[in-house]
């Protein structure tokens, strides 16, 4: 038959050539033994997996709560922030001198940049077709300088975060009415206290005020000796605003 005007070829895909065995899969039955049906057999597998992995889950946050703060203040300068442990080595890269402060975009930018867009084009660079790690140099070596490199930046970001500090000025303390304008809270603010105990006095570089548990001689020897990272001598007063300021600080206590 020619080809000509008005002729169409008509063909049907499903006639198998000649010779080929057409690629359709065997059937289930071949496979006596090692079948089951999806309902309800497979699917009650599947859910009570799930509910195993479900309950440990709950458990575990029962066990170990979040680690509730309070609540954030914009004010507070002295505040240390700290992302999530699969950010902390982005977090610690920003703390070195190229990639901080006005070399902030490198470390920022430009150098998780490079990171994610060398991922990206690992398929492109190595197009090999073998499989074992050590036939692959090239893809292996950037592999594991990654890891290397995340696993170190993580480990000193842990290492050198001052957890006490981020402890004590996340610490959720109650709240107490008092009033601003007494005495004993403007001798707090003529003498910087508010810098690191916060304007709430609920803490911040230095620990709450409230409900200290101490008495009035022990709060102005913490005063005139300095305790921990508080230094001694902070206090220009007299020795009757020194009485005033303590007995203030020991009269702060939650109901």
């Amino acid at each position: 038959m020619h080809r000509g005007k008005g002729m169409k070829f008509v063909g049907d895909s499903r006639v198998p050539a000649e010779g080929r065995m057409p690629n359709i899969p065997k059937d289930y039955s071949e496979y006596p033994g090692k079948t089951e049906a999806f309902w309800p057999n497979f699917l009650l597998k599947e859910w009570m997996v799930g509910a195993v992995f479900l309950i440990g889950y709950l458990c575990l946050t029962i066990a170990h709560p979040s680690p509730l703060e309070k609540m954030a203040d914009p004010t507070d300068t002295a505040y240390i922030p700290l992302p999530d442990w699969y950010f902390l080595f982005l977090y610690q890269l920003l703390k070195y001198t190229y990639a901080s402060g006005p070399y902030n975009a490198i470390g920022a930018f430009i150098i998780p940049g490079l990171a994610f867009g060398g991922l990206l084009l690992a398929p492109f660079i190595d197009r090999g077709p073998e499989r074992r790690p050590s036939k692959r140099p090239l893809a292996t070596g950037f592999m594991l300088l990654a890891l290397a490199g995340i696993t170190f930046l993580t480990w000193e970001s842990v290492a050198y975060h001052d957890w006490e500090a981020a402890k004590q000025q996340g610490k959720i303390v109650a709240e107490v009415e008092f009033d601003k304008e007494s005495d004993g809270y403007k001798l707090l603010e003529a003498n910087s206290c508010l810098d690191c105990h916060g304007g709430d006095l609920q803490g911040g570089v230095g620990p709450a005020l409230i409900d200290t548990g101490l008495s009035v001689d022990e709060i102005t020897g913490v005063i005139q000796n300095g305790q921990g990272a508080m230094p001694a001598g902070l206090f220009k007063g007299s020795d009757e605003e020194l009485k005033v300021l303590a007995e203030f600080i020991e009269s702060l206590k939650s109901k």
